[in-house]
């Protein structure tokens, strides 16, 4: 199959570069950030780096939307939640949707497969969750953090459809990809079980400006995780969303995924060292919104996310 991905960050360049060098299937990429779309057509390709080392330019084919005309099987989308309906409208007045194509998106947060499902039929959405740490140098240049093999990802079909053969083929693609997909039973709760993950170590790294491996050396992490985990699983539950695994293993997953991959900073600390808006709004948020829907509010995610908020506000007074 044939694919297009919809957003050259970080995700976006894993994601279609894997496919591409180790599924050896054809891969569009489709940005509209001007300074990414013209240093890889200046430069012939991306730059991709694994762990800061082995640096190579991989030759790949870039197009603002306006400009494509081809026909992708699939189209990958890896946006940030606050720009993602933007980039959507655009994508379809450009005339890239098509009615025979499907998507597949493992972004962070939640919100985005609704506004997805605007534009494709429900049966054609794939839903994914990544960990998957990469790190986007600067414009036609990213950085594979993690060892060869060391990929892990779930997927689902939306709303619970039944698996056919399109959905199987991608799941194929992916493992020839090496990126390590795992088929979940259900989308949703595959879904927030990489949200309240997020909303630990994406949320206290960035809080404190920190790598991963730099927040596991304070004790107290287990017990911060444990609390911010509890309030999860009781909205969650309240919700009737099953989540995967339980409390205490999403508090080992956190210690875990902290010594793995110790020299990572997360996505929501590389949006706000840059000067972004963070996406804790659909993360932390978006939990916090789920308990106060049923009747359960979430102290600690509530305050989190005026904590970064906060944090986001101060970076003026920085020098």
């Amino acid at each position: 199959m044939k694919y297009g991905v919809i957003g050259a960050g970080a995700m976006g360049y894993r994601y279609g570069i894997l496919l591409k060098e180790n599924a050896n299937v054809e891969v569009d990429f489709i940005d509209t950030w001007k300074p990414n779309v013209e240093k890889v057509k200046s430069q012939g390709g991306v730059y991709v780096s694994r762990d800061h080392q082995n640096k190579k330019l991989i030759p790949i084919n870039m197009y603002y939307p306006e400009e494509y005309s081809g026909h992708p099987d699939v189209w990958i989308i890896f946006k940030k939640q606050m720009q993602l309906s933007e980039e959507l409208e655009r994508d379809s007045k450009a005339g890239l949707f098509h009615k025979d194509q499907y998507v597949f998106s493992a972004m962070n947060g939640m919100g985005h497969f609704e506004k997805i499902d605007q534009y494709f039929d429900e049966n054609h959405i794939v839903t994914g969750t990544a960990m998957i740490a990469t790190v986007l140098n600067g414009p036609g240049d990213v950085d594979f953090m993690g060892p060869k093999n060391s990929e892990a990802m779930h997927m689902a079909p939306y709303k619970n459809y039944s698996l056919n053969d399109t959905t199987k083929s991608i799941f194929n693609d992916f493992d020839r990809a090496t990126l390590g997909p795992v088929m979940a039973d259900e989308w949703l709760g595959m879904c927030m079980t990489k949200v309240i993950f997020n909303a630990v170590v994406n949320t206290l790294c960035t809080m404190f400006e920190i790598r991963m491996g730099e927040l596991i050396q304070y004790e107290g992490v287990p017990d911060m995780a444990r609390q911010l985990f509890n309030e999860s699983f009781d909205a969650c539950e309240r919700a009737n969303i099953p989540l995967l695994g339980t409390r205490q293993s999403n508090v080992q997953l956190v210690i875990d995924s902290c010594h793995a991959l110790k020299y990572h900073y997360p996505s929501m600390y590389q949006d706000f060292s840059k000067g972004r808006n963070t996406e804790v709004d659909y993360i932390n948020g978006y939990i916090a919104k789920i308990g106060r829907s049923n009747d359960y509010i979430c102290k600690t995610h509530e305050f989190v996310v005026h904590e970064v908020h906060l944090a986001e506000k101060m970076r003026q007074f920085k020098k």
